[in-house]
């Protein structure tokens, strides 16, 4: 990809990881700031606004470290692992075993606290197992069956990575928060990068293309 599909790349992430924070940021905090909607404080409102918006763009510059470093560790594993299938295998049982260590970190967290698990924790869960999937079948059909575990091993694993900050925090609110722009942003990427490497290939013809009739 050249530096130009880079950068609208970074930047639409940036614009996605702000706007889906501020919206999720209201509609999370909605009892907080009604009030405010309510009696018109255009004030609070707009101090709200760019607080979601900041944190927003914190969420998508999370996003694309952890899109750019997959995409490393990809290599990586195929380099090292020789073998499609032995690479996919590997990614299968580390997104097994990162899916059982959420939900196990939930009881030890609530155990640890004399209180029970909240059931919005397996939600949350399950959101993102369901996401993984809904992404990686788009991946499937945007390119070949080759990419649905990568898909689903980014969309998960990855994205649960991106969200230990959150789930330190053990804060139903911000787990929320982060959670719903990580999982946009991770999917915009993931499906946004094969169109934005046609495009790159396609200028790249072009310019050479211009080049030789010089």
């Amino acid at each position: 990809m050249n530096s130009r599909n880079w950068v609208r790349l970074f930047l639409s992430t940036l614009l996605i990881g702000a706007l889906s924070a501020s919206i999720v940021g209201f509609a999370v905090k909605w009892g907080e700031y009604r009030p405010f909607f309510q009696s018109f404080n255009i004030g609070e409102i707009l101090s709200a606004l760019l607080w979601f918006i900041g944190i927003g763009l914190i969420f998508s510059i999370i996003s694309q470290m952890g899109f750019f470093a997959y995409l490393t560790i990809h290599r990586f594993g195929l380099g090292i692992c020789r073998s499609v299938s032995l690479w996919n295998s590997v990614q299968v049982l580390l997104t097994a075993f990162i899916l059982f260590d959420l939900v196990y970190l939930q009881v030890i967290m609530a155990s640890s606290t004399e209180s029970d698990v909240s059931p919005s924790r397996y939600i949350m869960a399950g959101i993102v197992v369901v996401a993984g999937l809904v992404v990686a079948l788009i991946k499937v059909k945007q390119t070949n069956q080759a990419a649905f575990i990568p898909g689903l091993f980014f969309m998960i694993v990855v994205t649960i990575i991106e969200w230990v900050p959150a789930l330190r925090a053990n804060d139903t609110g911000w787990l929320y928060l982060m959670l719903y722009p990580l999982l946009i942003c991770n999917a915009y990427q993931l499906l946004i990068l094969p169109r934005l490497i046609q495009n790159s290939q396609r200028e790249r013809r072009n310019t050479s293309a211009r080049m030789k009739a010089m």
